[in-house]
């Protein structure tokens, strides 16, 4: 791998002593940082270089996205809105209605959306409301696609809810056949794709273990759906932990993480998602337990309720801030959940001097690396990590006139900004131009297979704009239209 020198940019290294560097230099051999600071002090560390001119650019860290969802690049906005329309398209397409053709392209256009928003890590739920977890091919074909784009995937794999076994369907061409799994069947599947993938593709492709939630009153508001119990989600950490992964869980609220507390799951290898209004109790749990926290302020969950990220902080606990991505209504932009986080919580406390732009940045990238147990590796720029960097191109109207950066950058700053990416030192974007893959071959897969799937589930109608989308002021089935 050819040595990089990047000269020229504003540094914003989010290192130890959050050092801003101003026409500071990188210097990268064989992937991994040996030098930051004056470029007459760096360059002489890698003779023969490439040189990537960042003049007039800013210098940082790649983004990292710690909770989003493998599947929900092909289904975005399907049901308009509809909370319960969306999850009987994705309850039918990703469980009934894919193949691993749907889950490689899908892999490749979260993954390239990503990489062109500056996304150098991103972690991927296998799924929804459960996992896709009856056969190694369906995450396997997810694995592969995330590796053609370069960018680091962390994916979860897991088990369904009860009752087991699972009922999934296969398709050969045109032809379904009902099919099943049992929870150790599924937990048989976990085993196999971190014996195969954890590590792999020179450490870029990781793996953690997740399971459904147990929700405290559930068999009394459903007595025909027992969801989960604490033994399934304790069997599953009780294999992240034999397994030397780690464990997360989508959709915490009031209760789940006292109850998970109880059976042992929480840890510094445990990493709980949304969190909302959950009690001074649960802050505590996760505080004393170094238990990190994904939180989603873009999210649907955010709007029904509330993460109490600041006070999660102010207890000593590492909260990053996550995609929910990237469907039905948000993006992997994290400019964007950066901004919406910050105005989330002043908003909550009345108070325009919460929440400042640089704890934001933090909660992308070192705080987000640390959610991750990467910290020692990726999250910052300094000698010894991993070469993820991201230019932010500055010249741009909404980001002048050129002073006060760092607000700008958090502020200001959209995805598109990302002008070149690097990944372990390698350049996957440059000025734009995606290098790794073929950008228009991506979009025709995708495409291909959100049609065929939307064929085979019958689901058309969800394609429809729906009641409400003109002219008021709710939506057709609002609580107070």
């Amino acid at each position: 791998m050819q040595p990089l020198l990047i000269t020229g940019g504003l540094i914003v290294s989010m290192d130890a002593r959050r050092r801003v560097i101003e026409n500071g230099s990188v210097a990268v051999q064989d992937g991994t940082i040996v030098g930051v600071g004056d470029a007459a002090e760096v360059a002489p560390l890698v003779p023969g270089a490439r040189v990537i001119d960042a003049t007039g650019m800013a210098v940082l860290p790649g983004f990292i996205d710690v909770h989003a969802h493998a599947g929900h690049g092909l289904v975005k906005t399907m049901g308009g809105g509809n909370a319960e329309a969306w999850g009987r398209a994705v309850q039918a397409i990703y469980y009934r209605g894919s193949t691993p053709a749907f889950w490689g392209a899908e892999g490749a256009l979260s993954a390239l959306e990503r990489l062109m928003c500056g996304v150098t890590t991103g972690l991927s739920i296998f799924g929804s409301y459960g996992y896709r977890g009856d056969d190694p091919a369906y995450p396997e074909a997810q694995i592969a696609a995330y590796a053609s784009v370069g960018v680091r995937n962390v994916i979860a794999v897991g088990i369904g809810r009860r009752p087991f076994p699972n009922s999934f369907v296969r398709w050969e061409g045109d032809v379904a056949t009902e099919t099943s799994a049992t929870r150790e069947e599924q937990l048989a599947v976990c085993e196999t794709i971190i014996a195969r993938h954890h590590g792999g593709h020179d450490g870029r492709t990781m793996v953690m273990l997740g399971a459904p939630l147990w929700y405290p009153g559930q068999a009394e508001r459903d007595p025909q759906l027992v969801g989960m119990t604490l033994e399934d989600i304790a069997e599953v950490r009780a294999l992240s932990r034999r397994s030397g992964v780690g464990f997360t869980q989508d959709a915490h609220r009031r209760g789940t993480v006292r109850a998970i507390h109880a059976i042992g799951a929480l840890g510094p290898d445990a990493l709980l998602s949304h969190c909302i209004d959950i009690d001074a109790d649960e802050i505590a749990m996760i505080a004393e337990t170094g238990t990190k926290v994904a939180h989603n302020p873009s999210a649907n969950y955010s709007i029904r309720g509330r993460c109490p990220a600041i006070e999660l902080m102010d207890a000593g606990a590492v909260v990053a801030i996550a995609s929910d991505g990237t469907a039905p209504d948000r993006s992997y932009d994290m400019f964007r959940h950066m901004w919406q986080a910050m105005h989330y919580h002043r908003r909550h406390f009345r108070d325009e001097m919460v929440f400042p732009p640089g704890k934001a940045l933090e909660m992308v990238t070192i705080d987000a690396a640390s959610a991750l147990g990467l910290a020692h590796r990726i999250g910052s720029i300094e000698v010894g990590k991993q070469a993820d960097v991201i230019l932010v191109d500055l010249a741009k109207p909404h980001l002048y006139p050129p002073n006060m950066p760092l607000y700008r950058l958090v502020c200001f700053a959209v995805g598109s900004d990302v002008d070149t990416v690097i990944v372990g030192g390698k350049v996957l974007m440059e000025k734009r131009r995606v290098l790794s893959v073929d950008p228009a071959a991506v979009l025709e897969a995708a495409r291909i297979e959100t049609e065929k799937a939307i064929a085979r589930t019958g689901l058309h109608d969800l394609l429809a704009t729906p009641a409400g989308f003109w002219g008021g002021t709710r939506y057709a089935g609002s609580a107070r239209a």
